[in-house]
């Protein structure tokens, strides 16, 4: 089955990219996404490794770490957004 997942970006992304959000097919995890989006940017992935490191991803709201992580598995109709970090400890 056809699965589609739709990105969101931080403000800083989306400024790179010229998105604020994209679709995804055939990713079953988070690190899927974080692949795909990569992908996205190109000879730009020093930028991609840049602003995802101050970025925190969430699928549907809910923060990855609060999950599995990189390994969090998607379905059908998710929604991951990378956020951004909220600054100091």
């Amino acid at each position: 089955a056809q699965m589609s997942i739709t990105v969101e970006l931080t403000y800083d992304m989306s400024k790179a990219l010229g998105v604020q959000r994209f679709e995804v097919e055939d990713a079953r995890t988070v690190a899927d996404v974080v692949r795909l989006a990569r992908a996205r940017f190109g000879d730009g992935e020093q930028s991609f490794e840049k602003l995802t490191r101050v970025a925190a991803v969430a699928v549907n709201g809910v923060l990855i770490n609060h999950r599995k992580g990189m390994k969090t598995p998607l379905s059908d109709g998710d929604t991951v957004s990378f956020l951004k970090a909220a600054s100091g400890g």
